[in-house]
């Protein structure tokens, strides 16, 4: 599902990643931890086309089998809103907009019909035990239900890979613990694979295989 071959990150002179090689299966969970500044969520943005890794002849980055670094602007904007999905710490809701409205957001730019995008959302906001809170705005939320619609609108366009930074890094240990549920609970009905960057060992040691960065590198546990 993914193979990340060689990859390197500068920031002026700091060299932030320094040759990571990874292979993440399809419907693989798998959670990445660390201590600050090892290079984390670098490697995230990186891996999910967010950033660019350095140049380099030997570096390579494949998704789903497509490769990369051979996409336009425009194919790569497309193969992100199509094939990956995000979920931040801080969930990165638009305010203006209810719940419904949020997720519905990546459905119409990939050209999804309103009446299309809003029955798959409702049937995600169902799933997560939102339907009571479709129309709700983010501030009329709790900080658990915002990240589950964060959660929604990763899925809705039925991505082959989420990403996660910290998801359960602004929620309560009770929240937290249903979300981290939900994650294997999506897995196994979806299929969708987890890429997780966390410092929550509860988390990180519930996944499928746990990779430790360290100054830029990453080894297997």
């Amino acid at each position: 599902m993914i193979i990340a071959k060689h990859i390197h990150k500068y920031y002026d002179q700091l060299h932030v990643l320094k040759g990571v090689n990874l292979n993440i299966k399809k419907g693989e969970i798998v959670s990445i931890v660390g201590a600050s500044g090892a290079g984390k969520t670098t490697l995230l943005q990186i891996l999910g086309t967010l950033d660019k890794h350095a140049k380099d002849p030997q570096s390579q980055l494949h998704i789903n089998s497509t490769d990369i670094a051979a996409l336009s602007a425009n194919a790569l904007a497309k193969f992100r809103n199509e094939h990956l999905g995000f979920i931040f710490q801080f969930h990165q809701l638009l305010p203006e907009f209810t719940a419904l409205e949020n997720v519905c957001i990546p459905a119409f730019i990939k050209g999804t019909s309103q009446k299309e995008a809003e029955t798959k959302a409702k049937e995600l906001l169902r799933f997560l035990g939102l339907d009571d809170r479709i129309n709700h705005k983010p501030n009329e939320l709790s900080g658990g239900e915002q990240q589950r619609v964060a959660v929604a609108r990763a899925l809705i366009n039925n991505p082959s890979v989420i990403f996660a930074d910290e998801p359960s890094g602004n929620l309560d240990s009770a929240s937290a613990e249903q979300l981290h549920n939900l994650f294997f609970k999506l897995r196994d009905r979806f299929g969708q694979t987890f890429v997780i960057v966390t410092h929550n060992h509860e988390l990180a040691d519930m996944a499928d295989r746990k990779i430790t960065m360290s100054d830029g590198l990453v080894k297997t546990n």
